[in-house]
């Protein structure tokens, strides 16, 4: 039943079935596309650091901007 309103919305009204057509391919990608990247060769880049790293020295404030 469901291939056949398919086929019928594939000649009538071929948004639907491009939808579905979509719509059934997105969680395919999700778990075919990690081990296709894996295997080939793809490395994740590094993390964006979420904090500044600080220098390991003493902090000298600035001086001279008194109002």
């Amino acid at each position: 039943m469901v291939f056949q309103y398919l086929r019928r919305a594939a000649h009538e009204k071929p948004y639907i079935f491009t939808s579905f057509v979509l719509a059934a391919i997105g969680p395919v990608l999700v778990v075919t596309v990690p081990g296709i990247r894996k295997s080939q060769g793809y490395v994740s880049p590094a993390r964006i650091p979420d904090t500044y790293p600080l220098p390991q020295r003493a902090r000298n404030p600035p001086s001279g901007y008194e109002d």
